[in-house]
């Protein structure tokens, strides 16, 4: 039995929570591939949804070989997920695109001609984001923050959306860290980068399934993952703050010995050891933080778990 040629194009969505959209999803993907002219797959992954969203996968990969489906053995999180589906697509050139149709499909022939001008891979900036207010401001201070602490430039408007030659996605597969986020991943292999502004669609149906908390959650692994900049700082306040007493000891010996001290005063004695014992724990609490990521990667436990397979045969 001859292998099954490797298509030019993979398109790879990670689906949480979209019964109601990967229909629609894999109608449009298909005619994005087809306005390529090339051969090319559908892999979805669903992170464990609780809705029907495994069984409209297993019922499209039925009709169609070239979708794929793998559904996880619990939900890992949406860049772990776009992990195991790196690692099972076979294109040389790979599309990762989000579930919830704000990344257009019909974007995907101008990624693929952009990237024909020399890029490795092409990312999408999404010009005049659909997202509320609140949600744009957030991501903005959160890339300002990462931009600092990484010291390496953050663009909020470019996410998940873009196309990917193969030797990316190889260099990004072989990083093998626990904390994964798929963009700060790719700006970190490098590689030849375009950029192409597409339009940015409203969410089709459903609400996102990063809440408030989630998201500084994912933010916080992000940063820890990313720099050491938080300890580094650390450092450098406490040396501040040990020059200070250091200034203030001749301070105190002068007032002293001209009379102006009469009796210790209770109330800054009481302030400075609140200050600097919530420092102190603010301090040991962020190195915790590095010492138990430290631990998790060490356990060198598996990315993710595929507990089931559609199509692909």
């Amino acid at each position: 039995m001859l292998p099954v040629p490797s298509p030019i194009f993979s398109f790879v969505s990670p689906v949480y929570q979209a019964e109601g959209l990967v229909a629609e999803l894999v109608r449009r993907l298909t005619a994005a591939g087809e306005a390529l002219g090339s051969s090319f797959e559908i892999v979805l992954v669903d992170d464990r949804s609780t809705d029907g969203s495994w069984a409209r996968i297993q019922a499209l990969a039925a009709r169609d070989p070239r979708v794929r489906g793998l559904r996880l053995s619990r939900n890992f999180g949406q860049h772990r997920a776009i992990t195991a589906g790196l690692e099972q697509c076979r294109g040389e050139w790979v599309v990762v695109l989000d579930c919830d149709l704000q990344d257009r499909p019909e974007e995907i022939p101008a990624l693929f001609a952009e990237a024909q001008r020399g890029y490795d891979l092409v990312l999408a900036r999404r010009a005049g984001r659909q997202d509320a207010w609140h949600k744009k401001l957030l991501s903005r201070l959160f890339y300002r923050l990462l931009s600092y602490l990484t010291e390496t430039p953050q663009d909020p408007a470019v996410a998940n959306f873009g196309i990917y030659h193969r030797r990316v996605i190889a260099a990004v597969l072989a990083m093998r860290e626990s904390i994964r986020y798929f963009p700060t991943m790719v700006r970190w292999v490098g590689f030849r980068t375009g950029y192409l502004d597409v339009t940015h669609a409203e969410r089709a149906k459903g609400r996102s399934s990063y809440g408030l908390g989630r998201r500084l959650h994912l933010g916080l692994d992000i940063l820890l993952a990313n720099s050491d900049k938080p300890l580094r700082l650390t450092i450098k306040l406490g040396l501040l703050i040990s020059s200070g007493a250091f200034l203030l000891v001749p301070i105190t010996l002068l007032r002293y010995w001209a009379g102006q001290i009469y009796q210790p005063g209770y109330t800054s004695l009481i302030i400075s050891i609140w200050f600097f014992s919530g420092l102190l724990l603010a301090v040991l609490g962020m190195v915790g933080l590095y010492i138990g990521k430290t631990f998790e990667q060490v356990k060198n436990r598996p990315l993710y778990i595929v507990d089931e397979e559609a199509g692909g045969h």
